[in-house]
């Protein structure tokens, strides 16, 4: 600051933005200095205590979570005006438990919010008070058309909207948590955080049952059907199922046939309680079958029999207990695309393709499958030239299954791959054409030409590499031409010499035409 006639010194306050201001003097006012909240214009300023200054600075809780509990309130209240015509229209044990359910939670979520809002000062809406800034479509409040719809309805008819209308309306409940998390300073307070997060678990939960029970009344029969790998429920409509073809051996993982994501551990504590509670059971168990050949020696077999058939209830039990993790497989084994020509079915898939031959009566045969790892596997026939499009950074020319690790390697390969399929049963690749950002998908433009040329537009959608892994194969620069983003690449492909396939040109999708960019 530049010194002036009245020798002012600005002293900052450790970290605080805070002014002090001393004159030569020495005279020190801060006790009498004037907190002010500035009026709209033309409006006088007016004078603040200091806690009504710090008031602003209180983010213990901000207004979005308030805003979130007074219109959960009705939200909450809603579902309970619902689940109470429940009892004189339906004979549904299961609709009868929804409701039991809604009534307690609810009941007890909406006395938590009240006194979260009474207990802060905020003011307590009613539970009936259906705002009018509440959207019914986005909350998935009923409208009231419905809820006297509803109140019309019994019987299956009943059941059906109930759970149709209760299952948008937990869906909505699930949107306000997440709306909220979404705002700046929300939730800060750990007891809310914690309930908007119950409500999220339970109400998700709610969902899935209602969802599978709402299956239950449906008279499609696609509804209900069995959960299964492979022997799941099935139902057709206008068409006749001829063959249906599980994966080659070889292109599905042997100790995860089904792709399912891992199975996610038990914690130590709930293991011990596990291991408590079974050590309890054979406790008793062992009890038990003293006593019984004590009294009753022919007993025996029965026992015997009992422990060769296990309780189906508990495998159930089991089953729904377990955990599984948020996060799947890579798509490894994933089929992706179909090629035909004349009697021959060829199968992309990210592992490499299989090929099949067709013929009227009977169902496909395998004749053979081609590893060769690399992702994405679209494939197209010309005569005896298959074709593959090869994107994921992982893909080798030599179609290794070891994969690449460095980020630059003369080994990768992505872009396409041509292979002679004279002999279906011995496919060879006898050229390959490298791409900036690999291929996740190609189309056959033309050819074989009066030249011998295939003609075959590529698109690539993956990161681009490094240039110097690949020449020309420049990154997303501001304001570059010559990037690889938004470009397709045409290729040509002489039958005679597939090794001698090249790009042609690489044309930019969306370019400026006046400035080329």
């Amino acid at each position: 600051m530049r010194n002036s006639n009245s020798r002012l010194r600005m002293v900052m306050l450790g970290a605080t933005s805070a002014v002090a201001l001393t004159f030569a003097s020495g005279a020190a006012f801060a006790d009498d200095v004037a907190i002010v909240q500035p009026g709209a214009p033309g409006e006088p300023a007016k004078a603040l205590s200091v806690v009504e200054a710090a008031t602003i600075a209180d983010t213990s809780y901000s207004l979005d979570d308030v805003k979130f509990m007074q219109d959960m309130i009705p939200h909450h209240a809603q579902a309970v005006e619902m689940a109470a015509l429940i009892a004189d229209r339906t004979n549904s044990s299961d609709i009868v438990d929804i409701g039991g359910r809604i009534d307690s939670s609810q009941a007890d979520e909406i006395e938590f919010m009240q006194d979260w809002l009474t207990s802060r000062g905020e003011e307590l809406p009613g539970d009936h008070d259906h705002h009018t800034h509440m959207s019914h479509e986005m909350m998935g409040m009923a409208t009231a058309e419905q809820m006297s719809q509803l109140a019309a309805s019994e019987g299956v008819a009943f059941d059906e909207l109930f759970l149709t209308l209760m299952i948008r309306h937990h869906e909505g409940a699930v949107s306000m948590v997440q709306d909220l998390l979404m705002q700046p300073g929300s939730a800060y307070d750990p007891v809310l955080f914690e309930f908007v997060n119950d409500i999220t678990n339970d109400q998700t939960s709610e969902i899935e049952r209602m969802t599978e029970l709402l299956g239950g009344l449906s008279g499609d029969p696609r509804a209900g059907l069995s959960a299964g790998f492979r022997d799941a429920g099935e139902a057709i409509s206008n068409l006749t199922l001829l063959a249906s073809l599980p994966k080659p051996a070889g292109f599905f993982d042997p100790e995860n046939p089904s792709g399912l994501p891992p199975v996610v551990p038990p914690k130590e504590e709930e293991a011990e309680e596990g291991a408590e509670t079974e050590a309890s059971d054979m406790a008793e168990m062992d009890h038990s079958d003293h006593a019984g050949h004590e009294g009753h020696e022919g007993d025996e077999e029965t026992a015997e029999a009992d422990d060769a058939e296990p309780d189906r209830e508990d495998d159930e039990q089991s089953n729904e207990d377990t955990q599984w993790g948020s996060r799947s497989p890579l798509l490894s084994f994933s089929n992706t695309d179909m090629a035909f020509s004349d009697d021959k079915l060829i199968v992309g898939n990210y592992h490499g393709f299989n090929i099949y031959t067709l013929s009227e009566d009977a169902a496909p045969e395998l004749i053979s499958s081609v590893v060769c790892p690399g992702g994405q596997g679209d494939v197209s026939i010309v005569g005896d030239l298959l074709i593959m499009s090869v994107e994921q950074t992982r893909g080798r020319v030599d179609c290794g299954r070891q994969g690449i690790g460095e980020d630059i390697s003369e080994e990768r390969f992505r872009g396409l791959r041509i292979f002679d399929i004279s002999d279906p049963r011995l496919p060879t690749q006898v050229g390959q054409v490298q791409t900036c950002r690999g291929s996740h998908t190609h189309s056959v433009v033309s050819g074989p030409d009066a030249d011998g040329k295939i003609v075959v537009y590529n698109s690539g959608t993956s990161s681009i590499r490094d240039e110097e892994e690949l020449e020309g194969c420049i990154g997303a620069v501001a304001g570059d031409d010559r990037t690889a983003l938004f470009r397709i690449d045409v290729i040509e492909i002489p039958v005679d010499d597939p090794s001698q396939s090249r790009i042609v040109d690489s044309p930019t999708v969306f370019m400026d035409t006046e400035s080329g960019q």
